[in-house]
């Protein structure tokens, strides 16, 4: 406590000093509350606006990948690298260091794998979503499918716990067997979620129209890396859609099954953050991997 009659007197009121704004970096959110900004702010990068996640949750589906056999081996060494990570809760625990301080975009919706049919899935405990300090709950949401009613009840019943708790929602888009990777079907995925409540979306990349994908969504975009491709086309294709108004990538198998991962993961950095070209990228990963 203050003693009473000591207590200096306030004076320096700012009088006549408009209170300075700060607004948000990043599109759609200027509202939202604080917990779910000060988490994007570490997600985001607010110098470049943008972001590196590196997903390594295949194996929820897909069991051991290649690339992900051993991921204590193959994934611990690029955590570094990344402004992100895309992960389920068994690998976080098994293989993430806590000491490596980044921020988890936790998988949050499970229950089939590619031996049955695909997104009959279920959430996970918000309470366990916590205890991890997930930065951002990621929920499947699979436009155009059997079950695109169950998967958009769920991204709306994660938005709103996550609204609760100030953790954003990461509605990712899924291809429906009916639908194709073309703008059209993109837009209307990528907006649905925002619709319902995604704080921000991640879905694919298509060469024509992307830009009109960015434009429709009201919040930030992510792209997913797809299938491997040669280093040179994912980084072109990566350097393109952050052209296009993606505010980063969501990088898995483009990384993680490099024949050099570490100097991959660096090379995607150089575009997303440091605009470099494909070309120059493409020669810093030649570079790094030596």
């Amino acid at each position: 406590m203050a003693e009473k009659d000591n207590n200096k007197d306030a004076a320096d009121f700012g009088i006549g000093i408009p209170v300075k704004k700060n607004p948000f970096f990043l599109k759609g959110l200027e509202h939202a509350d604080w917990g779910i900004k000060d988490r994007m702010s570490r997600i985001f990068n607010p110098q470049s606006g943008n972001t590196v996640m590196l997903a390594f949750d295949h194996g929820y589906l897909m069991g051991p990948t290649s690339g992900l056999e051993r991921m204590d081996l193959t994934i611990t060494p690029l955590i570094e690298y990344a402004d992100c990570i895309m992960c389920t809760r068994g690998a976080l625990r098994a293989i993430v260091p806590p000491t490596s301080n980044k921020p988890i975009s936790l998988r949050f919706s499970a229950g089939t794998t590619v031996l049955t049919e695909l997104n009959d899935e279920c959430l996970l405990d918000i309470e366990d979503a916590i205890r991890v300090n997930a930065s951002a709950l990621a929920i499947m949401v699979a436009i155009g499918s059997k079950y695109e009613a169950l998967t958009v009840k769920n991204l709306i019943r994660t938005a709103d716990m996550g609204a609760k708790y100030g953790i954003p929602t990461l509605g990712v888009t899924a291809v429906g067997k009916e639908l194709v990777r073309d703008t059209r079907f993109l837009a209307l995925a990528s907006r649905v979620c925002a619709e319902n409540g995604a704080t921000f979306v991640k879905t694919y990349f298509c060469e024509t129209g992307f830009e009109q994908v960015v434009a429709a969504c009201p919040v930030p975009i992510v792209i997913a890396g797809g299938k491997k491709l040669p280093e040179n086309e994912a980084l072109e294709f990566a350097w393109l859609a952050i052209q296009q108004g993606a505010a980063g990538v969501d990088m898995g198998r483009n990384v993680f099954q490099s024949e050099h991962p570490v100097a991959m993961i660096q090379a995607v950095r150089a575009v997303v953050h440091d605009q470099r070209t494909p070309k120059e990228a493409f020669d810093l990963y030649n570079t790094l991997k030596k």
